[in-house]
């Protein structure tokens, strides 16, 4: 009897809400298809940055050194190179950035955007530079 009720319990705990995942974006390209550069890091650090950008607010012109990716949590972003390819994101949309590559990024949206960055790096390394102060 005791054997019985103890499986019955099993079963009712392994039949509730069980953990799920899914993939939101996997690849070895940035969002414009180039491949991602292959880089070996002394020390890698991991970085999450939480950017808010305001409704019509466009970002200045900058670049990564460094791979990263996010996820776009509010609002709706348009991404666009210097040589005017865009992506045009909404809430829920992920993508890999660019790296090396200048762009900009633009609120289309009459709500702050809101979007979480994971960055990959070197400890210590800048993972966002300013056009002005990139020497190439």
């Amino acid at each position: 009897m005791l054997k019985s009720v103890l499986l019955a319990l099993m079963f009712v705990a392994s039949s509730g809400n069980a953990a799920t995942s899914k993939y939101l974006i996997k690849s070895t390209q940035s969002w414009n298809g180039n491949e991602l550069p292959a880089y070996a890091l002394a020390q890698p650090e991991v970085t999450i940055k939480e950017i808010i950008i305001a409704p019509g607010e466009k970002l200045p012109w900058h670049q990564h050194p460094v791979i990263n990716a996010g996820i776009l949590l509010s609002g709706e972003l348009v991404v666009q190179t210097r040589e005017g390819k865009k992506l045009h994101l909404k809430a829920g949309d992920t993508l890999i950035e660019l790296v090396n590559t200048s762009h900009t990024g633009q609120n289309i949206s009459n709500e702050p955007a809101k979007i979480v960055v994971f960055y990959l790096a070197e400890q210590g390394e800048k993972v966002t530079v300013l056009d002005h102060e990139h020497k190439e």
